[in-house]
């Protein structure tokens, strides 16, 4: 509750005249979000260009904004669509069909950050396999299925927040979700053998 209020006093103070309110809400959200877009779209570096842009939408729009909504549903709804977005117009293009669809660079948005310096090499090669083939299976999925498995399965959101962020009801996001769980499990198998 208290970083709710904390929200709520960075909005105001931001809708007062202070710019330093609107770097701390970035700095509070921008990270989540960046991994939030990436894990929808695989491409870290186009992630971090739609933050940036939801960003500017939250900059414009802010003295709209419905201080009795949570900022955080807000925030994610639009870096959501913007993602959505992205996918579509990727269909659309041809030419951004043919470019390769994992991240580029090591630490292009491994999903499973869990390295250890002290870990054998043997093993952090299996977790970095491992976060591969998640990486990799999560983008099979649909886009409505990748949605909600990525918000459920890898950042641990409730039904309800999904629900709120993705504007279905209740009983869709459960169907979704074993669905896309299925489907996961379906394109994962033959990486676990």
């Amino acid at each position: 509750m208290q970083c709710l209020e904390e929200t709520s006093v960075l909005i105001g103070a931001y809708l007062k005249g202070d710019s330093r309110a609107f770097d701390q809400l970035f700095g509070r959200y921008a990270a989540r979000l960046v991994n939030f877009v990436n894990r929808i779209i695989g491409d870290r570096d186009r992630a971090e260009d739609l933050v940036q842009e939801a960003f500017l939408r939250v900059h414009r729009h802010l003295p709209r904004f419905d201080r009795s909504k949570q900022f955080s549903t807000w925030i994610y709804t639009i870096a959501s669509n913007l993602a959505k977005n992205e996918i579509r117009n990727r269909r659309r293009s041809s030419l951004l069909l043919l470019q390769p669809g994992e991240n580029g660079g090591e630490d292009g948005g491994i999903l499973l950050q869990f390295e250890d310096s002290r870990t054998r090499p043997d093993e952090m090669y299996r977790q970095r396999y491992l976060s591969e083939v998640v990486n990799r299976c999560v983008a099979l999925l649909s886009e409505q299925h990748r949605e909600v498995f990525v918000m459920r399965e890898l950042e641990g959101r409730s039904y309800e927040e999904i629900a709120r962020l993705t504007g279905a009801n209740l009983g869709t996001v459960k169907s979704r979700l074993n669905r896309a769980r299925q489907s996961f499990a379906g394109v994962v198998e033959p990486y676990l053998v």
